[in-house]
């Protein structure tokens, strides 16, 4: 699992984050901030917040929103696992650069990640990419 996390997220670019909070005690926005200074270009995704401006980006009221000229490459899903299914048939049907659904801690849903990775997508559960990169990406 090491050498998969480590070749997701020295391949990932471009990191959308649903459910993201634009309160920094939250911990969607410290991932966020975390990966941002990672080099990562970070896409907020909260339909309470569309419109508005998080983090330097414009934040999208789904994934759907995005536009197909930024290159979404990784999902990072902050919602109760029951969300996942419709985050990842969202995440198929928009965005064609994907590669990668991250669920956070506490978020699984197995049959959802059975359908991202029978179209080809890796799938993270239950991880943290904040914790996992000093791990994997370190030396």
């Amino acid at each position: 699992m090491q050498d998969e996390i480590r070749d997701i997220l020295g391949n990932a670019k471009v990191i959308a984050v649903v459910g993201m909070s634009h309160k920094p005690e939250r911990p969607s926005y410290g991932v966020a901030q975390f990966l941002q200074s990672k080099g990562y270009r970070v896409i907020p995704v909260n339909p309470g917040l569309a419109g508005q401006e998080l983090l330097g980006e414009t934040v999208y009221a789904d994934l759907g929103a995005i536009p197909d000229e930024i290159a979404v490459d990784m999902v990072d899903v902050f919602r109760r696992s029951e969300a996942v299914p419709e985050v990842v048939d969202e995440a198929l049907a928009h965005l064609p650069h994907l590669k990668t659904i991250w669920m956070q801690l506490g978020v699984s849903h197995d049959a959802a990640a059975e359908t991202a990775r029978g179209q080809g997508v890796k799938v993270v559960m239950n991880r943290c990419p904040k914790i996992d990169y000093p791990r994997v990406m370190a030396g």
